[in-house]
């Protein structure tokens, strides 16, 4: 589990480290570019119930910590969702990523229980 932290040491904010690494392109990029946009998800499993948001702005500190040390490969079709959110009047909502099946897999799937 990473760890984001936004406007200090004491704003933790606890995300699954293959959905932040995604995550911190698309901010990153956004920031770049002086741009400013919610983020939204629910909140983890251990702490209260619920969900939040926050408001991301250049000018706000900002630091990502990893629990891995190796960053994942990162899944462009999950960038590119998280970049259009981004893009919205709701901002980033951290949905769950999206996971390709191999085609035999999807070959499977399709087939319909008679066969």
């Amino acid at each position: 589990m990473g760890t984001m932290y936004y406007g200090g040491p004491d704003t933790a904010i606890h995300i699954e480290d293959r959905a932040l690494a995604h995550l911190k392109v698309v901010i990153a990029t956004k920031l770049r570019r002086g741009e400013s946009f919610t983020l939204s998800w629910q909140h983890p499993d251990g702490e209260p119930r619920g969900r939040s948001t926050v408001w991301l702005h250049p000018s706000i500190p900002l630091r990502f910590v990893f629990d891995e040390p190796q960053p994942p490969e990162l899944n462009r079709e999950f960038l590119r969702d998280l970049a259009n959110s981004a893009n919205t009047s709701g901002g980033i909502q951290l949905i769950a990523e999206h996971i390709d099946i191999a085609p035999a897999a999807a070959a499977d799937a399709a087939r319909s229980p008679q066969e």
